[in-house]
């Protein structure tokens, strides 16, 4: 293979990588810090709760007034006693399945599967359960604080 046809098979792929990984490295370290911030997944700090779970607090601050977004990554095997919140919360399944159910009466045989893509509002001061069955899932949660938790399970 002459130097020339080498040139003409391998620079335009070669050209284009050299751009993709320029340009993304560009693109970050030219973002104004005074328009917008990000975390990137390795940067986000999960905490570890005592009930299977973990929670990594994104904005505001769910045990104080006013908006709170976190993430919520259920383990597997794990689900919620029957509870409610005093205000309405807006949950998007960024990935895995979350099982849901309602009422009083703890069945989590009865639980509703809910896939990631799946936005659900869990209304304020209406009792309901949830968790992970055999994969983990991880929510997003928005909502306006405070955001405590009452039992509420009759057996």
């Amino acid at each position: 293979m002459s130097i020339l046809s080498a040139l003409r098979r391998y620079l335009p792929a070669t050209l284009g990588v050299v751009l993709f990984l320029s340009f993304g490295s560009i693109a970050i370290g030219d973002l104004n810090p005074a328009a917008l911030s990000f975390q990137l997944p390795n940067q986000i700090q999960w905490v570890e709760g005592n009930g299977g779970a973990a929670v990594a607090n994104l904005v505001g601050d769910p045990a104080k007034p006013g908006l709170y977004i976190y993430l919520n990554k259920w383990h597997p095997h794990h689900m919620s006693r029957p509870h409610f919140h005093p205000n309405d919360r807006f949950i998007t399944v960024l990935s895995g399945t979350w099982w849901v159910g309602t009422g009083t009466k703890y069945d989590p045989d009865s639980t509703v599967p809910m896939k990631a893509g799946t936005f659900v509002t869990h209304f304020g001061k209406q009792v309901h359960y949830d968790g992970a069955k055999d994969e983990e899932c991880v929510l997003e949660i928005v909502g306006q604080g405070p955001a405590t938790s009452t039992p509420a399970e009759v057996k």
